[in-house]
């Protein structure tokens, strides 16, 4: 606990230095293709408590995925505001795509003004690498994210700020399939991690081509699985910011 909480710490004042309120407390919430996690931050970003994980329930309606989310949460430390990374397009809390979670409920699905009735607290609502990558960019230039998980997400930054986010993932990359469907988790264990390394290089040197950014981060759980020598402007990120970045969300303009 005091490793992960040492760890945690770093990670989001490097991003969140000026995030200043006091008392304030967010409840940090990951929806993943694979696991809903959640812990309470305080005002410096830093946990309260060991955060929580149980299984995602994949195809369940997205009512269903907020009460297991209230159950998740519901003995953790008291909290002021709720920050929810959650794996597709999201526009002022209303969920447009969610193409891991295999429910066509999510559509149009206002998970902000769900969360926030759930559980009595404002809620705001972002993209999960959106969320993750608040807590590790350098606040300089263009950064951008990738996050290696259950499927592949990005977020892009100007000079600290989060830029519009843009569904890549879901674009076309190779041989007629889209970035998701080839290097997302389900493909690397189809084709081993030698032929899904090959392709993650390729997808950073389309992604430097496309916005040519001044810094890539590289998280999610399978970007300790990325072998091979990286550009010293490549970075791997600790799979923790994606819960630190809750408390970031909430310094965003909305």
């Amino acid at each position: 606990m005091r490793l992960a909480k040492r760890r945690m710490r770093a990670i989001c004042l490097v991003a969140c230095h000026a995030l200043t309120a006091p008392t304030v407390n967010t409840l940090a919430i990951d929806i993943g293709g694979s696991g809903l996690k959640a812990t309470v931050l305080d005002a410096q970003g830093a946990p309260l408590c060991e955060r929580v994980r149980v299984d995602t329930p994949v195809g369940a309606p997205p009512t269903d995925v907020v009460t297991t989310l209230a159950t998740l949460v519901r003995d953790l430390p008291a909290f002021d505001r709720i920050a929810v990374g959650f794996p597709g397009m999201v526009r002022d809390g209303v969920v447009r795509t969610a193409p891991n979670l295999g429910h066509d409920g999510w559509a149009g699905f206002d998970l902000a003004a769900a969360m926030a009735a759930a559980l009595g607290k404002p809620a705001r609502v972002g993209n999960d690498a959106d969320v993750q990558g608040l807590a590790a960019i350098r606040g300089v230039g263009v950064e951008m994210v990738i996050t290696l998980g259950t499927g592949f997400g990005t977020a892009l930054y100007e000079n600290g700020r989060l830029c519009p986010h843009l569904e890549i993932s879901q674009q076309p990359f190779r041989k007629g399939e889209t970035y998701d469907q080839q290097l997302g988790n389900a493909a690397r264990k189809a084709v081993g991690n030698d032929k899904w390394n090959k392709r993650v290089h390729k997808a950073i040197a389309n992604l430097r081509t496309l916005t040519h950014f001044d810094h890539l981060y590289v998280g999610g759980g399978n970007a300790r699985k990325l072998a091979g020598e990286l550009p010293v402007d490549v970075t791997i990120i600790d799979n923790a910011a994606g819960l630190a970045g809750g408390a970031c969300l909430w310094r965003q303009a909305h």
